[in-house]
């Protein structure tokens, strides 16, 4: 084989070895899809009959079956173009466009809903090959090419996908790289898969660490008693259980009439939405703000250094974050204002409860913890002093849990970044396996 390359002709592939070519992807393979629904509505959905993969059952490369619903064998029989079998490619053509799935595992009949079209391959031409090449920057660059400026729902229309480019090998290069990209990649997922398994247990450790010392103390040899709390039991001698209205005052965001104020310019004032609480504790920015003028003219309070804000409304209902600079939020968070306690004690024994306020809350058509309900939290308090001592060590050893997952996520970004970089390279030619250069 040639070492020599050659111009592909299209940017984002640049060169390639010189005995690849360039073709499309109409002419290597057909394309099929459900035309319409032909009729079928999710009433017909059911446990029995054949599968209808969706593009909610892909699950890195493959097809999660215990989540697909099933139609019947009627329904099944009438779309023959799209009843599929193991080793079939698909992909998603629309929602989340572009992931890709190759069909094992599957013990009965399957077809394909709307949203999801069917790739055959011609005969000397690899499909795993394909798949890796669906996969990497080579596609994800067309189809944003294909969509920029688009600013309505994005599809993967089949007519524009039949005219894809793609750089290819002869069959058995094809088959090579695909063997190789198959070993690689699944190593890197697994380091992957490894690194977030011990993020998993560091953050259940953080968890233990932060409940164990707010209810037990720090001091383990103190006298013990029953706190009449279910999910606390015993508490030190000393400490006292009281109500969080006792120790908080308690105040609920608003966004103002017809969004007033409300700018992604950084203003005076970070207004906080839900979508604004990750990990981190600490809310450092919001994506948007409130200026000045509105707060005054509505007669806001606004919530003020070191409140702690919970989202009471939602599906992210329980989630914490604690603010080091006056703020305000919408409708859906409580900032909850330390009165009488210390506010990284009352933060910290609020994150080792968040399980138990989120189980409590009320449930009609979203989960709710009201104010009422908020009020009456029993919190395990001791002195002052004890407070402040508790806080620190836990700043202190919380604070290293965090600089190792942070460290331990920068090594999953740098694996998928790497990862990808492997795919193109070798799916273009800039590398070859063994025996192929």
């Amino acid at each position: 084989m040639s070492n020599n390359m050659k111009p592909s002709g299209i940017e984002w592939i640049g060169d390639i070895p010189s005995d690849w070519k360039v073709t499309k992807i109409k002419y290597l393979s057909t394309l099929k899809g459900r035309i319409g629904w032909q009729g079928l509505t999710s009433d017909e959905y059911n446990d029995e009959g054949a599968y209808l993969i969706t593009g909610t059952d892909f699950d890195n490369g493959s097809i999660q079956w215990d989540t697909c619903v099933h139609v019947s064998m009627k329904r099944w029989a009438e779309a023959k173009d799209i009843q599929v079998k193991n080793g079939d490619l698909l992909i998603t053509k629309d929602g989340t466009v572009g992931k890709v799935a190759i069909i094992k595992g599957l013990n009965g009949y399957a077809s394909l809903n709307s949203g999801v079209l069917l790739i055959s391959t011609f005969a000397g031409f690899d499909r795993k090959f394909l798949y890796w090449v669906l996969l990497s920057d080579v596609f994800l660059t067309w189809f944003s090419n294909k969509n920029a400026g688009n600013s309505t729902i994005i599809h993967l229309y089949q007519n524009d996908f039949a005219e894809f480019k793609y750089a290819i090998p002869v069959i058995t290069e094809q088959r090579a790289i695909a063997a190789f990209l198959d070993t690689q990649c699944s190593k890197i997922d697994n380091i992957i898969i490894e690194l977030e398994q011990q993020i998993g247990i560091l953050r259940q450790y953080k968890t233990s660490l932060i409940t164990e010392t707010v209810t037990k103390g720090l001091n383990k040899n103190v006298p013990m008693k029953n706190s009449g709390i279910d999910w606390v039991e015993k508490i030190p001698a000393h400490w006292e259980v009281t109500r969080l209205r006792f120790l908080c005052k308690l105040k609920t965001g608003t966004t103002p009439p017809e969004n007033e104020g409300i700018t992604t310019e950084k203003t005076d004032c970070c207004w906080y939405t839900p979508g604004d609480f990750q990990d981190l504790v600490t809310l450092e920015q919001s994506e948007k703000y409130i200026d000045r003028k509105t707060i005054n003219k509505n007669s806001i309070t606004i919530f003020p250094v070191n409140s702690i804000l919970l989202i009471a409304i939602g599906a992210t209902l329980g989630k914490i974050g604690y603010i080091n600079k006056e703020s305000y939020s919408n409708q859906q968070i409580t900032a909850i204002i330390p009165k009488h306690v210390d506010n990284k004690y009352l933060l910290y024994y609020l994150v080792s409860q968040t399980k138990y306020i989120k189980e409590n809350a009320l449930y009609t058509t979203l989960p709710i913890i009201n104010n009422s309900y908020l009020s009456n939290i029993q919190i395990c308090i001791p002195a002052v002093y004890e407070q402040r001592t508790i806080a620190a060590f836990l700043d202190t050893k919380c604070k290293e849990i965090s600089d190792i997952i942070e460290a331990k996520q920068q090594s999953i970004e740098t694996m998928k970044a790497y990862k990808k970089s492997l795919i193109y390279e070798y799916v273009t030619g800039k590398k070859r396996v063994k025996g192929y250069s």
